[in-house]
């Protein structure tokens, strides 16, 4: 399970309609189960259907988030147009299986956000608790 702030679920919204068309990407960084704080990273791909991190941005928040004495607890992404479950190429690419992934839909009138534990492929889908 992940708790995440209300305020932290309306920046990603806000960050992902920001950035339509593009996905948009980046971490939420707490400890144990608590989000704490949300970073967000270029979309180096800048496309609407997959993204890649800044390498230099991601490295940054890596040291950010080590000195401050929490972790990365997930990377999440937008689907601008997709509802908010992972694709193929999500599943392929979730190389951490100690994180979670969180996915902002925009496909509905109302925005939608999931997270997800995915582990040698197999996807789970993870309780957030809205606090």
């Amino acid at each position: 399970m992940l708790r995440i702030p209300q305020q932290i679920i309306d920046q990603l919204f806000v960050h992902a309609q920001n950035g339509l068309p593009e996905e948009v990407c980046g971490y939420l960084a707490g400890i144990d189960h608590d989000v704490t704080k949300h970073f967000p990273l270029t979309n180096i791909d800048h496309s609407p259907e997959h993204f890649s991190f800044d390498p230099a941005e991601q490295f940054q928040v890596v040291r950010e988030v080590r000195k401050a004495g929490q972790v990365i607890l997930a990377n999440y992404h937008s689907h601008p147009e997709t509802p908010a479950r992972p694709s193929v190429e999500d599943i392929r690419l979730a190389f951490d299986p100690e994180i979670s992934y969180v996915i902002v839909s925009l496909a509905a009138e109302i925005p939608d956000i999931k997270s997800f534990r995915i582990r040698n492929g197999e996807v789970e889908k993870e309780e957030i608790q809205i606090v």
